[in-house]
Parts: structure tokens; sequence; C-alpha cells
């Protein structure tokens, strides 16, 4: 059978700079070869990015460190225009066995898996950074006593001085949350406050990425490659979901758990927008985080993603509804076969395969509070009969990109925007 050539990249992700160094510098002394990257983008806005290599030398580890100046200070450019063609040329070296990137808190790990397989190196050239590496593994650096409270706040990333620009309106939570669920392996730095604390946050992590292996981070600094051989074969490993997989994959606990709760909302009818609109609500108080697909009854071709964490939420296109073109073979066939199945077994003669699947991870959150709001949201038996002539006339207070707060705007560049597209890619 053959084997995958391209070289191995593992991602080190979390919210402290100095917690996600340590850890991937362990990764770097751990096996000979390996390359540690870090980009430092506190810079952003004046257009610098300050980048460190790290190598093992034959007497201790070799650091270069440049200064970059970037036309536009953005996101998408440090990745475009170093970080994405750098891996490239490092895995054509015979003398690197495996890359570490250490991840600014500003740089998102699950926009890093995407632009290593659909932003290519090179203008007129298909040629991605993905053809040369692969992800091993995404590892995420939780400082224990605080994480909770960064993941279900409403504080901006601006204010923790982790923002990329001036503009960067992402809350801490939504890239906290982020860099959790994208895990397949989470380390743990320091103590919760006391035995309750530790007890919601084992229960908020038991849900929110079961199955992940979980490690302090003295026994990570020890030996990082025993925890990652932990990592199983069903681990995403830089895989982007879309917004068809199945939301309790890992089967994590559905019962309750030092007040944590999992509330698991499908319907086979679609949301009256005002209503959910005003509904949304719930998800912003005493939630960690929601993550769905949604029917929308004014929205008959396209499914829509609802996000969210903390007081940060996101609803984004989702791409078509099978329903939405039944013959259209290239649609069909540019899905996985797990969707065509899903669709099939669900498929309805009026609406085919639309429906509502929400999942709402809830600490302070009344269960049956989210549960009435969300299911009030539907339509009624009556609205349900009326019909998509009906339907299609009333107002839509969702745009194609929407954000609650309201007044909030996209983040600064398009890594923000990625954020809620959950389109499937053939």
């Amino acid at each position: 059978m053959p084997t995958d050539q391209r070289t191995p990249v593992l991602l080190v992700t979390g919210l402290d700079r100095d917690l996600t160094g340590a850890a991937a510098d362990a990764l770097g002394a751990s096996t000979p070869g390996t390359v540690v990257v870090h980009h430092d983008v506190r810079d952003l806005t004046a257009g610098v990015v300050l980048r460190t290599v790290t190598e093992r030398g034959p007497h201790g580890p070799v650091v270069t460190r440049e200064v970059l100046e970037l036309a536009h200070g953005c996101l998408s450019c440090t990745l475009r225009l170093d970080l994405l063609p750098l891996l490239r040329t490092l895995a054509r070296r015979l003398d690197v066995t495996r890359v570490v990137v250490h991840l600014d808190p500003a740089l998102e790990p699950e926009h890093l898996c995407w632009a290593l397989d659909e932003v290519a190196l090179d203008d007129g050239a298909v040629e991605t950074a993905g053809d040369s590496v692969r992800v091993e593994a995404v590892v995420a650096v939780l400082a224990a006593q605080r994480w909770l409270d960064d993941a279900t706040g409403e504080d901006a990333l601006a204010d923790r001085g982790l923002g990329a620009t001036a503009d960067d309106e992402r809350t801490l939570a939504q890239v906290a949350v982020g860099q959790a669920t994208c895990a397949d392996v989470v380390v743990l730095a320091g103590r919760p406050g006391d035995g309750w604390a530790a007890a919601r946050l084992d229960a908020v992590l038991d849900r929110l990425v079961p199955g992940v292996p979980r490690t302090g981070l003295d026994r990570w600094l020890s030996g990082p490659e025993a925890v990652l051989a932990q990592v199983g074969p069903g681990a995403r490993r830089g895989r982007v979901p879309s917004a068809h997989d199945p939301l309790l994959a890992g089967e994590p606990p559905l019962d309750e758990d030092a007040a944590v709760v999992l509330v698991h909302l499908t319907a086979h009818r679609p949301f009256h927008p005002d209503r959910l609109h005003d509904a949304l609500d719930v998800l912003l108080d005493g939630v960690v985080s929601s993550r769905g697909r949604l029917w929308l009854a004014t929205r008959p071709d396209r499914a829509l993603w609802l996000e969210s964490a903390g007081g940060g939420l996101r609803i984004g296109d989702a791409g078509p509804w099978l329903a939405a073109d039944p013959e259209d073979h290239a649609l069909w066939a540019g899905v996985s076969p797990e969707r065509r199945v899903a669709a099939a077994l669900r498929w309805d003669d009026a609406h085919g395969d639309r429906d509502v699947d929400v999942v709402v991870l809830t600490h302070r959150q009344s269960p049956l509070a989210i549960r009435a709001a969300l299911e009030a949201a539907l339509l009624t038996d009556e609205e349900f009969a009326a019909g998509q002539d009906v339907w299609s006339r009333w107002p839509d207070p969702f745009g194609d990109w929407h954000a609650d707060p309201c007044e909030a705007s996209t983040p600064a560049d398009a890594d923000g925007a990625h954020a809620t597209t959950r389109e499937e890619n053939p």
C-alpha cells in the first residue's frame, strides 16, 4: 500500500504565546530533523511580521529571525506570501523530517488547515502547500485556570492584546473555542482554581472534543511523542469539517455533568427568519458554543451554518441543499458519500434533504430555555402548510454574513469570513 510521502506538519495553537512556545519547543527537541516555525504578528498593523525558524544544530538549537515587511498588513498575506511557501521550501529539504508551526494566537488553526489545500502558491499555478505537507496533528495548549472564562466571555481579542489588526473584532471566545475544537491533542497548563472548576472544565472538554487525548503540560514537555501516539485513526488531522458532517461525532456524553449539557435540536421544517433572529439571543448568555445547519424559510436553495462561542455568533453560507437541483449530477457527485447517504435517509418528497440540525453546549443557560426558544422559531403547522410562495415574501433580517451583536462588523480580512463558510470541497 502506498504511503503518504508528504512532510508531516504539527500545528501548536493557544491563547498564551509563552505556553504554546514551550509546547512547540518540546516537539522541536524531541525528534531530529524537526524545524519549528513561528510568525509573531503583534506588529501586523504596521505591515511587519517577525519570523523565527528554529532548527537543531550539532551544538544546540540554531535560531534564525527575520523581519518581514508586508505591503498589506493582514493574516491572509502572512499565510500566502510567507508561511505557505516556507512550508513547501522546508518540505523539499532532505534534512527536514517534520515541521512544527507555532501559531500566533491571531492565526486560527482551522483557517491554516484550509489554506494548505486551497491557496495556490504561485500565480496561475494549481500547486498548494498541501501538495508538499500534511497535518499530522493540531495541538491546543489551554490555560486550565482561565480557559473556560475566556471561552464563554464577550471580550474581543484586542482586549487581551491579541488582535491581528486594529479592526479585528473577533472575540476571545470564538478563537479559544475554535482552537480547542480543531485539536487532535489538548494540553492543559496548570490547574483549575478548585474541584468544581476542574469538574466543569472536564465536562466541557468531554463534550466539546470527545475522544481527543488530554494531558498536562508537564507530561507533554517530558515526552510529547508518547502523547501524540494516542491520537486515533478518526482524528481530524487538519480536515476542515463541512456543515453536513455529524454534529455528535466522537460520541460525546449526552447527560448533564457539573451543570454542563449538550442540547441537540433536529427538525424537518424551516425556521421563521424574524423569530430565529430574536431567538439567537438565548445562545449568547451561559452557552459555551453552538453549531449546526439551518433551514431558513426565506432561503430554499442554500443551507446556512451557525456557530457561536461565548458572546459571539456567526451565521454564514453552507452551500446548496441537494434538493435545490436534484437532477444536478455534478452537485451530487461533489459531496461526500456520507452526505449522500444521510440525505437519502431523511429525504422528503416535497423538501428533499432540507432540515435543521443544531447542537448547543451550555454551562449556565437552561437547556429547557434553549430548546423552547429555538423550537418557537420553527414554522407553525399553519405557516408550514402555506408553502414556499408565502415564505419567500417574508422579511429576512439575515444578510450574506451575519454576526451578533448585530452592530459588529466582519474581521479584518478573509480569515474571519472563512469561519462561516462550510461548503464541501470535492
